[in-house]
């Protein structure tokens, strides 16, 4: 009876290159597709329901522009985010940035007004006293030097990052070092 395979010979320097070469166009043709056929890379667009949130706790909704947003994210990463980035609160897990937190509080800080008021006077999540002494805000800005140079408008524009952000985001916003 006859064996089933037959041993091969030795592959000789002409077959290995061939194989080489057929192994890099294998490599090298779905990139080239790729190149070839792939649209134009387009930046995300966020959605005009993404930029509007509420600017007062009656429910008026405002629509920041990507320009405001951007810029709002510049300054909070700056005077707030050693403390809150990602939304989260480093010196307290329990209270964060994240939407149903800040619609628990007291007052409520879901919306630019509540943010701006609490940034210049910030109190205890119950509202029961101030900790404009330890938290940063434009109260203590003789203390907390980062708020020195931050104006109304800087407050505005700080609040409706933080309240886009976990449009934008999602769960990750206030979701902890998990997220990160």
């Amino acid at each position: 009876m006859a064996p089933l395979f037959r041993s091969a010979a030795p592959c000789s320097a002409v077959c290995r290159s061939a194989v080489r070469a057929v192994a890099r166009i294998l490599l090298i043709l779905p990139l080239a597709l790729l190149v070839c056929f792939a649209g134009p890379a387009a930046a995300a667009q966020w959605s005009a329901e993404d930029l509007t949130v509420p600017v007062s706790a009656d429910g008026t909704l405002v629509t920041f522009s990507e320009k405001e947003i951007k810029t709002g994210r510049k300054l909070f990463n700056d005077s707030c985010g050693t403390c809150h980035a990602g939304g989260i609160t480093k010196t307290n897990q329990n209270v964060g940035l994240d939407p149903e937190t800040l619609a628990l509080a007291t007052p409520a800080r879901d919306s630019v007004e509540s943010l701006v008021d609490y940034m210049k006077d910030p109190t205890s999540y119950d509202g029961e006293y101030s900790i404009s002494d330890i938290h940063p805000s434009m109260r203590s800005s003789d203390v907390f030097v980062k708020m020195r140079d931050l104006d109304d408008e800087d407050l505005r524009l700080i609040a409706g990052y933080i309240l886009v952000a976990p449009k934008v985001q999602g769960i990750q916003w206030g979701g902890g070092k998990v997220y990160f």
